[in-house]
């Protein structure tokens, strides 16, 4: 079968080769995929992966080898899912808990672009308890987990600080339900009680002296690639804030995320609670284009690969 994988010197560092096909086995599932998303870690990697190197965490198509154990769903049934590498390829295996089913008219498009972003926002808003009231900062806003978490955040009844890197990329985050929209985190003014932190250097170390005593800032990434310095003394002496750290790749993989988690994205999706903002939709020939689109923000949302029909 073709994969796409890391071929340094490449356009976007990207090629299509002959690899193996994936086999199902007790807990695992072999996918049929028809479109993949893409996410700024994996696009990021492949600026220095080694050759061969396999990306692709978001998926969505069709069982076609269900697990021997009797764990996932039949053949034929249409699923988003998570792989731990490797999906951007025709076929890919996948753990049966990291599944779920989606309806007839759910695109697969659309359907792929939740598992990382979306049990991202899901598992780092857990963090703030019971929002209802609550007040919420989210950096980074405007990409894909961004999006997600103002949506979720707003729909539990918080009220939402969305934080972009300029003026164009936060148009559209009110209709999302952002209560404020604002380019960069400022050191000084109101508190936050939760704070989702993912560019990292300077605008982490604002996060840090905007928490509320009570608080907790949840970091996710580091787009600025800067390191961050803070005045300790600041932090603990506000009272009992909270910094911790959230890989969903972690979570996935210990069990904490998974199915469940998955087929709440998909009904809430459904049901309209949760918009899905595609921004870019190529065929994955085209993926070396839609990399370094991702790579340069020029996508507002999510940027998807085609295989197949739809």
């Amino acid at each position: 079968m073709r994969a796409l994988v890391a071929a340094p010197g490449a356009p976007g560092g990207i090629e299509s080769r002959e690899v193996d096909e994936p086999a199902a086995a007790a807990g695992v599932v072999v996918v049929e995929v028809r479109a993949c998303s893409l996410n700024r870690g994996e696009c990021t990697a492949l600026r220095t992966a080694e050759d061969g190197w396999r990306p692709g965490w978001d998926v969505a198509g069709v069982v076609a080898g269900p697990a021997l154990d009797g764990s996932s769903p039949p053949a034929g049934t249409r699923v988003v899912a998570w792989a731990n590498g490797g999906g951007w390829a025709e076929r890919v295996a996948v753990r049966s808990g990291h599944l779920a089913p989606i309806p007839d008219d759910l695109s697969f498009e659309t359907a792929s672009t939740l598992p990382v972003a979306g049990l991202t926002a899901l598992g780092t808003l857990a963090f703030g308890g019971s929002l209802d009231g609550s007040s919420v900062a989210i950096t980074g806003a405007a990409g894909g987990v961004g999006r997600f978490a103002v949506q979720l955040a707003h729909d539990a009844g918080a009220k939402v600080m969305a934080v972009v890197g300029n003026p164009e990329r936060g148009e559209g985050l009110r209709e999302l339900g952002a209560d404020d929209v604002v380019v960069g985190l400022e050191a000084e003014g109101e508190p936050f009680d939760l704070i989702l932190e993912s560019a990292g250097g300077p605008s982490l170390a604002a996060a840090l002296t905007r928490v509320s005593p009570d608080g907790t800032v949840v970091s996710i990434g580091n787009s600025s690639n800067e390191p961050t310095t803070f005045d300790a003394r600041g932090f603990y002496r506000r009272g009992r804030p909270t910094l911790r750290g959230y890989l969903v790749t972690h979570e996935l993989l210990e069990g904490r995320l998974g199915t469940a988690e998955l087929a709440r994205l998909v009904e809430l999706v459904s049901s309209g609670r949760l918009r899905v903002e595609v921004g870019l939709v190529v065929p994955w020939t085209d993926a070396a284009s839609a990399v370094t689109a991702l790579l340069e923000r020029r996508v507002r949302g999510k940027a998807v690969l085609t295989l197949g029909s739809s």
